[in-house]
């Protein structure tokens, strides 16, 4: 989807997924060593990325959306804590390799055609023995109308991320059904992919 399309996602003036953590984020972020360099893909308007920076980490968010930096950028000046800002299309331009010692993705929904490349930057941003933690729509999630992209091009298959990880330790991986209260847009019994492996 275009950066109209989530500035103006990100337009209304509350937090359109709320402002607290993903449930699966804050489920797995102990496995982040303390004061890590993580970096948050395609972040939004900044929950996550300001969750982490308030347990101590430092946090680069990337998004597409200049309206949802601003938003992060708000959020984390509510908190007290910094988090450095990237404007990147992620589906186009590849992030710095080997510079985190973790990297986070929540529901970075990208056509399938884009969605090895977000991967695999995403994957490559993180130094040996860092940790990628990702939760992503299946597509099954059409099903339940509980939040997500209305297109099955935007949605995952456990298959691709099996394939896409298998060169790497995998520590959790789950296919099924989870409960999300995220602001307006995700509410309710939906159907995610969660990963997390150690490069």
């Amino acid at each position: 989807m275009s950066k109209e399309h989530w500035d103006n996602s990100f337009s209304d003036k509350d937090f359109v997924y709320g402002e607290r953590e993903n449930v699966f984020i804050r489920d797995k972020s102990a496995i982040i060593p303390n004061h890590s360099k993580v970096g948050c893909f395609a972040e939004g308007e900044g929950r996550n990325a300001v969750y982490l920076a308030k347990l101590g980490h430092d946090v680069t968010t990337y998004d597409q959306s200049t309206i949802g930096l601003e938003k992060t950028k708000t959020l984390a000046g509510q908190n007290n804590v910094d988090v450095e800002c990237v404007a990147i299309d992620l589906t186009d331009e590849k992030v710095q390799s080997n510079q985190f010692d973790a990297a986070i993705m929540v529901f970075g929904h990208v056509p399938k055609d884009d969605q090895p490349f977000l991967l695999e930057s995403m994957i490559d941003s993180v130094k040996s023995g860092g940790y990628v933690i990702f939760e992503v729509y299946s597509m099954n999630q059409l099903e339940y109308q509980t939040g997500g992209p209305p297109s099955l091009d935007m949605l995952y298959e456990p298959t691709d991320i099996l394939h896409w990880i298998k060169h790497y330790k995998c520590i959790h991986f789950y296919y099924g059904e989870a409960m999300r209260d995220e602001g307006k847009r995700h509410v309710g019994l939906g159907h995610v992919i969660q990963v997390v492996i150690k490069k």
